[in-house]
């Protein structure tokens, strides 16, 4: 018989006391520095934790329902096998058991070190958790030197109990200020994480419906996905609509390790059993090869912009469409997977698109992809979202693309979003709020021109350019918006012309004279 979930309830306070000590014991470690280092250790920990507890009360389950069980990992590698006791395995034989391709087993044999073992897992039992489990340990490492300290930390995540749902909401909000402070550590290195009533906004109006597939193929920590499978969840009504949510809706990429694995925990912890993220660059595939049975339904998304790709991956693209820049790939993949026959609930396949001021007004390469976008796409709503949205990681404006596949575009609607009376930006201590959208999410469904929407017809846009940088004809031109660098070549720009204006006037006078 399996042993019974612990009963305990742990609470916001206890758990954020759990969370603080085992962040402060990995502070004496040498092996760590900063959160970029100690979060995902963390997680991973947190990781296995949160999933033997799973187990458990699967297996239970299957027990009373006189089912046979099978678990996603095998003893002695399950957490109740070796991090359990606090008075287990610890100091050089815990981390040689945890670092070691082959090492002492808690049970007293030799055999596959706990990560060696991890790696290879794969789903020949039908259990795709197993492929989860193995790809998330592929990019993850051990980097604590003491193991004594590891141990500490291991007992510190022992008393979590994630074996009810109020806990794990719990578990959720915590987890949830855990990724903005790693969003915080990684401003510096250039990966800006979308903010969550963003997120939300943008999933409300794309409005997903069961049956339909969503995609983020750029998806970060998984905030889109999450988001998405938590609006879906709600229409859920019989078993098949939620063996349907857990198998079939729920689609993403991220390539980078550590985004990789906060993504697989977050999207578990909010309740999908086995993500579906590949851990690969979602643009290594060529454009032209991307047919109909890879589309999908719904793609929310805010991919990467400021990147360059490699010649490689540029390959993959049209010679007339091909650029270093990462957001028009990834606009182009976007549009490339869009589904073009309705889907079951009788949607055009649709996208929420995230994008930086350039894209809006760049020529070249990018203009050729937004006619494409205007001809063959119905680009319907285009959202400019205020300054500092994405504060204190860039200052670039950004704006939101909402088109489908059901026609070409006939007419643009734009809205300013506003900030708030009296605001002039958004900052890290005071961010952009969800409340914020209800009067863009009213008008959403009834439109009309009024001082924050107006409407640009399709012709207008193509004729001149495909410049869709359009400016509120009823608001007032603000410079602050525009980052420091654009706003200094504006301001000198001025300068240069006001110089020519003023010799043409000297040499006017001159030649009075």
């Amino acid at each position: 018989m399996p042993r019974k979930p612990n009963a305990k309830l742990t609470t916001t306070q206890s758990l954020g006391s759990l969370l603080k000590s085992a962040r402060d014991l990995m502070r004496k470690d040498k092996g760590l520095n900063g959160d970029l280092d100690r979060l995902p250790l963390l997680t991973w920990i947190m990781f296995l934790k949160f999933l033997d507890d799973l187990e458990v009360q699967r297996e239970v389950e299957a027990v009373l329902a006189g089912k046979s069980f099978r678990p996603a990992i095998d003893a002695p590698y399950r957490w109740r096998d070796w991090a359990e006791n606090p008075q287990g395995i610890t100091g050089d034989e815990l981390l040689a058991f945890i670092n070691q391709d082959e090492a002492v087993l808690p049970n007293g044999k030799r055999g596959a070190g706990l990560f060696a073992y991890l790696r290879q897992l794969t789903s020949s039992n039908g259990d795709n958790r197993r492929d989860v489990v193995a790809t998330v340990f592929r990019g993850v490492d051990n980097r604590m030197k003491s193991g004594y300290l590891l141990r500490d930390v291991i007992n510190k995540i022992a008393g979590i109990h994630f074996t009810s749902s109020e806990e794990l909401h719990t578990l959720g909000a915590l987890y949830e200020s855990m990724l903005r402070e790693m969003r915080d550590s990684a401003g510096d290195s250039g990966e800006f994480y979308t903010p969550r009533p963003v997120v939300r906004f943008m999933v409300e109006m794309i409005d997903p419906r069961l049956g339909e597939t969503v995609l983020d193929p750029a998806a970060g920590t998984g905030g889109f996905l999450v988001e998405s499978f938590n609006y879906l969840s709600k229409q859920v009504k019989t078993v098949a609509d939620r063996k349907r949510l857990q198998q079939d809706s729920i689609f993403g990429a991220e390539p980078k390790s550590l985004p990789y694995l906060l993504c697989q925990m977050n999207l578990l912890l909010h309740g999908l059993d086995a993500p579906s993220i590949d851990p690969g660059n979602s643009l290594r595939f060529k454009l032209s090869e991307i047919g109909e049975r890879d589309r999908v339904e719904v793609i929310v998304t805010n991919p990467p912009f400021g990147g360059e790709e490699e010649k490689g991956i540029q390959g993959n693209f049209p010679q007339d469409r091909q650029t270093a820049e990462t957001a028009l790939l990834f606009l182009q993949l976007i549009m490339r997977k869009l589904r073009r026959k309705a889907t079951l609930a009788g949607h055009a396949g649709r996208a929420a698109v995230v994008v930086p001021n350039g894209t809006l007004f760049g020529d070249g390469v990018c203009a050729r992809i937004k006619e494409e976008l205007l001809k063959e796409f119905n680009l319907h709503t285009i959202v400019r979202l205020p300054n500092g949205v994405f504060a204190p990681y860039t200052p670039i404006p950004t704006n939101i693309l909402f088109f489908d596949r059901s026609g070409p575009t006939r007419e643009v609607w734009y809205y300013e979003q506003p900030l708030p009376e009296g605001r002039k930006n958004y900052t890290k201590t005071a961010p952009l709020q969800f409340e914020e959208f209800a009067t863009l999410a009213t008008w959403w469904n009834k439109r009309k021109e009024n001082d924050n929407a107006w409407k640009v017809p399709a012709a207008e846009l193509l004729a001149n350019g495909c410049n869709l940088d359009r400016k509120n004809p009823r608001g007032k031109e603000d410079i602050t918006h525009l980052p420091p660098a654009q706003l200094a070549a504006d301001i000198l720009k001025k300068e240069q012309r006001i110089a020519e204006i003023m010799e043409n006037i000297q040499r006017l006078l001159a030649n009075q004279v």
